[in-house]
């Protein structure tokens, strides 16, 4: 099955029209032929649906998705990967549309992913010698304060949660987790690897800590009109005491048997 050798990184887009770099993207696709991008429009007001739909059409590698109403960061991506699992995808993952992570790291994400047992790869934004990671004082200070309470919700060391740039096989499980709509937009992706936890532990699988891979970015940088501010800390915080509950509180093997009903 030829879609099998192939990976899909979703794009969510909202408002994109003068931020997104169609050229970037363009270039990218032309020289690496098993890479498809998925960008979902998430009810934009601008012409991103337009933009999206010119570049499906000069470039096959490119599928567009609407989602008629804005529905949050969280949503457009899970839309994104249930478009891909229809497509058969062997790899699926997700990308800032702003290129804050360049897109030649995608195929650094895919070797580590082929690597034996590993099943996915998370960009954590790390400065060590050598890299080129651009980011404002505040948000780094914060970002390591949120880790360090998402691992012990979580009671598993993850050094950078919320990079968005991210790449899992496919497999049975992860269907599971895009299933159903997160409870969680600011830090959906906490609440994914939440669901993989919930998972692994229901179905007895081998634990993240085996299976995942945190991979240093060479390059990251802020890019201007982010629409992220300080005041997202605090709903973040609030988030995670949500996603503390659903991990911990009794009855999570009932939980875990709604998820897998979805797939039944």
């Amino acid at each position: 099955m030829g879609d099998m050798q192939k990976t899909a990184i979703v794009i969510p887009c909202y408002n994109e029209e003068k931020r997104l770099d169609t050229r970037a993207f363009s270039d990218f696709a032309a020289s690496n032929a098993n890479i498809h991008f998925i960008m979902v429009n998430d009810g934009s007001t601008d012409g991103t649906w337009s933009l999206l739909t010119e570049l499906a059409d000069k470039h096959d590698h490119f599928v567009p998705v609407n989602v008629e109403n804005n529905s949050g960061k969280a949503e457009a991506v899970r839309q994104g990967f249930l478009k891909a699992f229809s497509m058969n995808f062997a790899n699926i993952g997700y990308w800032d549309a702003d290129l804050a992570t360049p897109l030649d790291e995608i195929n650094d994400f895919i070797t580590l992913l082929n690597t034996p047992k590993k099943t996915m790869v998370f960009g954590s934004r790390i400065r060590l010698l050598s890299r080129s990671i651009e980011r404002k004082a505040v948000r780094h200070y914060l970002g390591r304060l949120f880790a360090t309470v998402t691992s012990l919700i979580l009671k598993i060391t993850i050094y950078d949660t919320q990079c968005g740039a991210k790449l899992f096989r496919n497999t049975r499980e992860l269907q599971l987790v895009f299933s159903k709509p997160f409870t969680t937009n600011w830090i959906f992706d906490v609440e994914i690897i939440a669901r993989i936890v919930l998972l692994n532990r229901y179905y007895n699988l081998p634990s993240l800590e085996l299976t995942a891979v945190e991979h240093p970015l060479k390059k990251w940088s802020d890019v201007p009109g982010s629409k992220l501010n300080a005041i997202d800390f605090l709903k973040a915080v609030k988030e995670l005491a949500t996603i503390g509950k659903f991990l911990h509180a009794p009855g999570w093997k009932e939980r875990c048997h709604k998820l897998a009903k979805n797939l039944q």
